[in-house]
């Protein structure tokens, strides 16, 4: 499982980086949320994934019982998600302004502080 979880992580950091790549910011926010899932899929798999009863500790007792869960990268994962998900719209939003103040979502057509090649 955790072999098909790795390649499924390295395919996700692919795409996420073919997609970051590209002219276009529409194109770059779908890999960011790309890059985002690679993340915390890769964090799941850096806690091990074991099946096992939630970590709770019985009345008395010094430890829990048998196997539980790792907590940790559940927690970690799911601070990471609404982080994730904040910057997404934000992103969204900025590059809908970008478009509403510049007419376009080409990251080379939107180069106003830059000079053009070739003098002006």
């Amino acid at each position: 499982m955790e072999a098909v979880l790795a390649i499924l992580i390295g395919l996700l950091v692919a795409a996420s980086v073919y997609l970051m790549l590209a002219k276009s910011i529409l194109r770059f926010l779908f890999g960011l949320i790309l890059i985002s899932n690679a993340a915390n899929l890769l964090i799941f798999a850096a806690g091990r994934l074991t099946p096992g009863q939630p970590p709770l500790i019985p009345e008395g007792a010094d430890a829990p019982f048998g196997t539980v869960a790792n907590a940790l990268p559940q927690a970690l994962v799911l601070t990471a998600i609404v982080i994730g998900f904040g910057l997404f719209a934000f992103a969204l939003v900025l590059a809908w302004r970008a478009y509403t103040e510049l007419g376009t979502l080409d990251s080379d057509e939107m180069r106003l502080a830059e000079p053009r090649e070739g003098g002006s």
